[in-house]
């Protein structure tokens, strides 16, 4: 169907609930719905003006189930999907034991495309309609994924992962080729279909600054493009890259000596920053990505939710596979879990705040996707909150639409998902 309408619950945010009162920022309709029209949300409203206005059009009534704007996942690691959930170590023993060796595996083409369509299938069996992905060092591995991407009609976001030190042979670059290389590949998918090239340094410890600074002024010729990294995940990674650049004020100035400090930088995990940092980057305009259950998995520590959340803007992460599910609803639980454990009671408008427009405002696509609201794109899912017994029972003492979804953040998983639109079109 290329013009219908859609009807269930809804959810709508006017405002960011982690900035303003949550109460004064979203709008919801006990019986909603909105006009999909050529993959574009044409209206939003109460079901039955909508019904009313448009008495020809073909109908999908969800009944209680709630619509939503499909999940962003901000930073993930589609290679990893085959050693999702290998037994935890440290961050730098994980990557020598674990990552390395699978991401080895994709410099076949073949493996790599196998690869990004089991990812895909995982990541929309859970509502999650947009990721913001690493690929490996190889080209064809960033190829396998928009690819893939590009033929199931996703907005999607990767980049060449650039290491020149500090890895396996196989899965170093130089500085030359690392720059080469990403240039090649943001000419030729950068902007194509709802395909978005990231600038991809995998962290400072496997970049030497020569190609740091290759990658920075790749950055600076292409500033409408992002820039994706890591920072301050765990402490004995900061002390790390103490050693590797003595010079360096902290962790973030070797990315900003680099020129890779800028107001479409994604930095991932954020745990343990500076004072310094924290008031640079909330300076120039950063957006921080939070990676509950990683960080809690590889126990690299507590994300600051309040203290950064007014300051930069935050997106919301499964990292897969140092993340240990491809569920959005399971890694806002693990968010909130987090939050309590630092003082914090997330709401749960915050909670989807964080797993959709938030997500997408880090990606700067908060103008296409992320909202319910009329001219952002039709990339939506449906959840059924009474999706298991035990969620059933609990939802069915719910006094508000807010008892009613915590249940699902809480405990829900794929079979929470009763439907997933892409781009107006459904695929699930």
């Amino acid at each position: 169907m290329d013009d219908f309408l859609l009807l269930g619950q809804t959810l709508a945010f006017t405002d960011n609930p982690l900035r303003c009162p949550w109460a004064a920022c979203v709008r919801t309709e006990r019986h909603g719905g909105l006009r999909v029209t050529g993959g574009i949300i044409t209206a939003l409203g109460p079901a039955e003006v909508l019904r009313a206005a448009h008495p020809a059009l073909p109908v999908v009534d969800l009944g209680a189930a709630l619509i939503l704007p499909g999940f962003v996942d901000a930073h993930a690691h589609y290679p990893q999907t085959a050693m999702i959930a290998s037994w935890g170590k440290r961050l730098i023993d994980w990557l020598d034991t674990y990552t390395f060796p699978e991401e080895l595996r994709f410099a076949d083409p073949d493996y790599a495309a196998r690869s990004a369509a089991r990812y895909f299938d995982l990541t929309l069996s859970h509502g999650t309609t947009t990721v913001c992905s690493y690929a490996t060092v190889h080209p064809a591995s960033v190829e396998a994924y928009f690819v893939e991407a590009r033929r199931r009609g996703l907005r999607a976001l990767a980049g060449k992962t650039c290491m020149d030190r500090n890895a396996p042979e196989g899965l170093r670059d130089t500085p030359q080729t690392a720059y080469d290389d990403s240039k090649r590949l943001l000419e030729r998918w950068h902007g194509v279909d709802r395909l978005s090239y990231v600038i991809t340094p995998r962290f400072s410890p496997t970049s030497s600054r020569e190609q740091l600074a290759a990658l920075g002024a790749l950055y600076a010729e292409h500033p409408d493009c992002l820039m994706q990294t890591h920072i301050s995940e765990q402490t004995d990674e900061i002390a790390w890259v103490a050693e590797l650049f003595p010079e360096a004020r902290d962790y973030l100035d070797t990315y900003e000596a680099a020129g890779l400090l800028g107001p479409t930088g994604l930095f991932g995990h954020a745990i343990h920053l500076t004072a310094r940092e924290r008031d640079r980057l909330a300076e120039v305009g950063a957006a921080l990505v939070h990676c509950p259950t990683s960080n809690s998995f590889i126990g690299s520590g507590l994300f600051d939710m309040a203290g950064l959340a007014s300051r930069c803007p935050v997106g919301l992460a499964t990292d897969t596979g140092g993340g240990s599910s491809f569920s959005m609803l399971r890694t806002m639980a693990a968010a909130y879990e987090i939050a309590q454990l630092r003082g914090m009671a997330l709401h749960p408008a915050q909670l989807l705040w964080l797993a959709t427009a938030g997500s997408a405002e880090a990606l700067r696509l908060g103008h296409r996707i992320g909202r319910l609201a009329v001219g952002m794109e039709a990339d939506l899912v449906a959840l059924d909150l009474a999706s298991t017994p035990a969620i059933a029972q609990r939802a069915a003492e719910a006094e508000d639409l807010w008892e009613a979804v915590f249940p699902t953040i809480m405990m829900g998983d794929d079979r929470a998902v009763a439907g997933v639109w892409v781009a107006g079109a459904q695929v699930s």
